[in-house]
């Protein structure tokens, strides 16, 4: 025992980083491998100057850890920070000043700002927490990543339009109440974009009196704690409690959470970017350096940590599994996860340590890893992502060829039939034991649309990106989206142009429902909502980027296609995975153009069909999907597949629809369907075979 500044110590608990609360006070540890003295500030709330400085003795320090044990600590009446001495050279990356107020790289709760857009006053600090949270007999899930339907959503976004009509809106208490509708809508997962804690603030500027800024939230303060404004009240001391709420009333209701995570770089930028956490504790470790000392820059940010130093390896391993346990978080999905195979120079690894780590991790192992296989530096990896049998991809080939091939540029039908059999030319074929976890169709996350990109009405509205808000003479966001209007650009009232727009809304939706792979589609989409054609509404904290859900009611029709749909999905586990063999003897997976007799699709076919057959052995009978997509302006004629027994077609979905507004079908209703069948121009046809 010793004592600092009045208050009674000892050497803490080296291997427990952060700030943890102890029956007779608070471990505080923390590291620095080229600082040579750090000080512990305790500050009262909302003072920006210490009322105790406590230096960390050379006898509490191990290696490069500095820990120690603080008495007699009330956490409801202080919050923390530290201050690091070290050298000053920046050629060589260190950037050390015993004057910097720094934060707790492993902070459970940021303290500086809590309502959104409220401007960081003074420093950084972080918060003790304590964690009482019963999450009751709760099981980690086990469900297969082929059976999951993801909804992409932002927190805020999702409903701080007034149209929402929840009590506490753009906050995590507002998405837990919109749960019903969610397990109405059939999805059973969502996956959240970022909620640890950032800063909107930053970058934060005014175009044509509108406030601007980083909404999205890709740019991490800290990496283990909540974003303090998507809680509906301040929560002194429980921070997260309101979260680890939303994701229990989920998890109760069958629906899983994905955690959109952001290790490639952080909020501190790059050298005309602040210094208030990394920067301060070892700049030359946490990020990746030029010779000459500035920020290599691969995820167009500013900044890009250094991710496989083993240090900064440990943290990331050590936030997963934090996640994983305080949180019950189900998976996590990697922003420019290509970035986390970059080694310190920038060269891409062979065998990246971090994504091997990760993919084996004890704590880890029934978690879904979801990358984003390419980074803003040019590598791009999808179909090569280092997956180890664990790592699943956002599909961007499905996403482009998908695109393309629907609105009618016939080139990419090969790429849109194996797209839409599940990209075995790009993921591999089929596993072995039946059991769909063979890293071919467990590794393919397909989509249309995500929050980076047009929606999927605006996908068929605009032929070109309208960023023009945003500020950048519209030189931001994709040029290349691969969308058509339809006939008229944005907003009309022209019925005929409406009339394609939904058709094509539809045949985007029953295509990667039908698709074999893990379905994701953006928040909203179910209902046609808009960005009035922004591609890039990172900073748009406004009408643009919230759903607007008199939309909901205007556009019925169309969430009950997607409900359908994903219902559709579910009730047919052939589409998910393979099967054992039919008895019918049609092959597992079949794709051919217009007669289903021949086994080959023209390069520029505007018409190509595919099946899907296995024995469910659950239901004891063959389960047979036939999907047919036609892209032409006129009707087509197809030939559906000849099956032995007493085996019949009948429609279930038809994109067209029967002229009375009618484009679905239950099985007991479905029509039957002779050997051939007229498609309508610019439709999808999905055909089940039953006895």
């Amino acid at each position: 025992m010793g004592e600092i500044a009045g208050y009674p110590v000892r050497p803490g608990y080296f291997e427990d980083f952060g700030a943890t609360l102890l029956p007779v006070g608070v471990n505080f540890t923390v590291h620095t491998h080229h600082g040579t003295s750090c000080e512990l500030l305790l500050f009262h709330k909302g003072e920006e100057e210490p009322y105790a400085v406590l230096p960390f003795p050379a006898s509490y320090k191990i290696g490069d850890v500095y820990s120690m044990i603080v008495f007699g600590l009330n956490i409801e009446e202080f919050e923390y920070a530290y201050r690091v001495d070290g050298p000053s050279n920046p050629r060589e990356g260190l950037l050390f000043d015993r004057k910097k107020i720094l934060l707790d790289p492993y902070a459970r709760a940021v303290v500086g700002k809590h309502a959104w857009g409220e401007k960081l006053e003074g420093n950084y600090r972080a918060r003790v927490v304590k964690d009482t949270f019963d999450w009751g007999e709760m099981p980690q899930s086990t469900r297969n990543m082929s059976d999951l339907v993801i909804y992409e959503l932002h927190v805020r976004g999702f409903t701080e339009d007034p149209s929402s009509g929840v009590k506490h809106r753009g906050t995590f208490s507002g998405l837990q109440e919109k749960i019903p509708y969610l397990k109405e809508l059939g999805i059973n997962a969502v996956e959240l974009m970022p909620i640890f804690a950032f800063d909107e603030e930053i970058n934060a500027r005014e175009v044509n009196g509108t406030k601007l800024l980083e909404y999205w939230g890709y740019n991490t303060v800290g990496f283990f704690a909540p974003n303090a404004a998507y809680a509906s009240s301040e929560e002194y001391n429980k921070e997260g409690l309101e979260l680890k709420k939303l994701i229990r009333a989920l998890h109760d209701n069958g629906i899983e959470v994905i955690l959109d995570v952001v290790f490639n770089h952080t909020a501190e930028g790059n050298e005309q970017g602040p210094s208030f956490c990394f920067k301060g504790f070892d700049n030359n470790i946490y990020y990746m350096l030029t010779p000459d000392g500035n920020y290599y820059n691969f995820s167009g940010c500013g900044n890009t940590l250094n991710c496989n130093h083993p240090i900064v390896q440990q943290m990331i391993l050590e936030c997963l599994r934090y996640w994983t346990v305080t949180y019950r978080v189900d998976g996590f999905r990697f922003d420019l996860a290509s970035i986390l195979g970059r080694n310190e120079d920038g060269s891409p690894l062979d065998n990246p340590p971090l994504l091997r780590n990760l993919a084996s991790d004890p704590i880890l192992s029934r978690v879904k890893l979801i990358a984003e296989a390419w980074d803003a530096g040019g590598m791009y990896q999808v179909g090569s992502f280092p997956a180890s049998r664990r790592w699943a991809e956002w599909n961007g080939r499905y996403r482009d060829v998908l695109r393309a091939y629907l609105k009618g540029e016939r080139w990419e039908s090969w790429s849109a039939a194996w797209s839409i059999s599940g990209s075995g030319d790009i993921y591999g074929g089929y596993g072995d034991d039946y059991t769909g976890n063979y890293a071919g169709y467990n590794s393919c996350v397909n989509f249309f649309t995500c929050h980076d990109g047009f929606t999927l009405y605006d996908l068929y509205a605009y032929n070109n990106k309208h960023n023009e808000a945003n500020g950048w003479n519209n030189l931001d966001g994709h040029s290349d989206n691969r969308s058509w209007n339809c006939g008229a650009e944005g907003e009309t009232s022209d019925p005929e142009v409406l009339k394609l727009r939904f058709r094509m809304i539809r045949n985007a939706c029953a295509v990667l429902m039908c698709s074999r792979g893990t379905p994701m589609f953006l928040a909203g989409d179910e209902f046609g909502n808009t960005q009035y054609g922004n591609n890039n509404g990172y900073c748009q904290d406004n009408e643009i980027s919230w759903l607007n859900w008199n939309d909901l009611e205007k556009n019925r029709g169309l969430f009950e296609f997607f409900k359908y749909m994903i219902a559709f999905r579910q009730e047919h586990r052939v589409i998910r995975e393979k099967l054992p063999d039919a008895v019918c003897g049609m092959d597992p997976i079949h794709t051919h153009d217009t007669d289903a007799e021949r086994t080959d699709i023209a390069r520029d076919a505007m018409t190509f069909c595919v099946s899907f057959a296995g024995y469910d052995l659950d239901k004891g009978k063959d389960d047979l999907v036939y999907i047919a997509v036609n892209t032409y302006w006129e009707d087509v004629r197809i030939t559906l597949p000849k099956v032995y027994g007493r085996v019949a077609w009948h429609m279930n979905v038809n994109t067209w629809g029967n002229g009375e507004g009618k484009y679905t079908w239950s099985d007991e209703e479905a029509p039957f369907i002779q050997h051939d069948f007229i498609m309508k121009p610019r439709s999808v046809v999905v055909f089940t075979g039953r006895v």
